[in-house]
């Protein structure tokens, strides 16, 4: 079985995600959501709330495309968590030059670390290349409409969580 891990905040899941889900489901038989819980940046959802909306968005992309999907919170190294979830490629998503230099860095240190683990770059499709969830998180706290970039249930729940 081919195990892929794709590690992130996913705070909140956006249609980025989801991009990159659908595209590292045609390379994988399970795929493993790691969802990074850095206490200290404080994310906007809960630990908890970050899996339920990643099962609730992610699971029917899996289930469509013929895939396991799990989801797993992490607090510690990316590469520790790819050995214990058994995968052998680390997915990450690209919107740009930017994010290519950050995350060949990090692709770099994680081969040193485990080189039997791949980083696999999956470039951002051009309708979701400009989706951030930091920009989500803000323009949502601002009163704007993100539903053009997040699943229909994660506007919801940022509706929700504001509203409080």
């Amino acid at each position: 079985m081919r195990i892929g891990l794709y590690p992130g905040s996913f705070d909140p899941v956006t249609l980025g995600h989801v991009d990159i889900v659908r595209r590292a489901a045609q390379l994988v038989d399970r795929l493993v959501i790691a969802i990074g819980a850095h206490h200290s940046k404080g994310p906007f959802f809960t630990d908890e709330e970050r899996i339920a909306l990643a099962r609730a968005a992610l699971e029917p992309v899996a289930s469509e495309l013929g895939i396991e999907l799990d989801v797993v919170v992490y607090d510690g190294l990316t590469v520790e968590t790819a050995k214990t979830a058994g995968a052998t490629v680390v997915f990450r998503g690209l919107r740009d030059a930017g994010d290519f230099d950050y995350e060949m860095q990090m692709a770099g240190m994680n081969a040193a670390l485990a080189p039997e683990i791949e980083t696999v770059f999956l470039a951002a499709s051009p309708g979701t290349r400009h989706i951030a969830a930091s920009l989500v998180r803000q323009i949502a706290a601002m009163g704007g409409d993100v539903s053009p970039f997040v699943p229909e249930l994660v506007n919801e729940a940022l509706a929700r969580k504001l509203a409080r």
